[in-house]
């Protein structure tokens, strides 16, 4: 069994940076410079932003389903990077963090949630798609709650 994880597509987000600070203010977003090299986990590359640079704040809706567990939070996305494609592999945003891993069927509705410690995000995933009612894994964040990345089973 293999898993597909990828970024965010960046051309939803690119209409966000032509923006001035009036206009995502109305919809409920913000320009933000990164202030370290952590903490700032872009949603399209997962890779954290480097100090500096400029990324938007947004209300996004992550999970988009017909189910109580229709779910959104903020996230953070960067100008000018391509969507992050990893198979059988973390992306980089996971490394260092606790990561809530929630398993879906396919008709959206949670069947199980693991919690992975930093290092046991791969062995939780593996473990997940073993059972095969599970169609997909939403990953987040553990503290903050954000929506980090959706996990695919890959049919290679």
């Amino acid at each position: 069994m293999t898993y597909m994880i990828e970024g965010l597509a960046p051309d939803r987000f690119a209409p966000l940076f032509a923006m001035d600070d009036a206009g995502l203010a109305a919809i409920n977003a913000r320009r933000v410079t990164a202030t370290a090299d952590m903490g700032f986990p872009c949603r399209i590359s997962l890779e954290d932003a480097r100090a500096g640079e400029e990324l938007i704040l947004l209300h996004h809706v992550s999970h988009d389903v017909e189910t109580p567990y229709r779910s959104a939070y903020a996230i953070y996305v960067r100008p000018g990077v391509d969507a992050a494609r990893y198979r059988d592999e973390l992306p980089p945003v996971f490394a260092g963090r606790p990561i809530a891993l929630r398993a879906f069927d396919a008709a959206g509705m949670l069947q199980t949630a693991r919690l992975a410690a930093p290092g046991e995000a791969d062995g939780a995933i593996r473990d997940l798609f073993a059972d095969a009612g599970i169609a997909y894994i939403d990953a987040h964040n553990a503290a903050h709650g954000c929506f980090a990345a959706r996990i695919e089973r890959d049919g290679v």
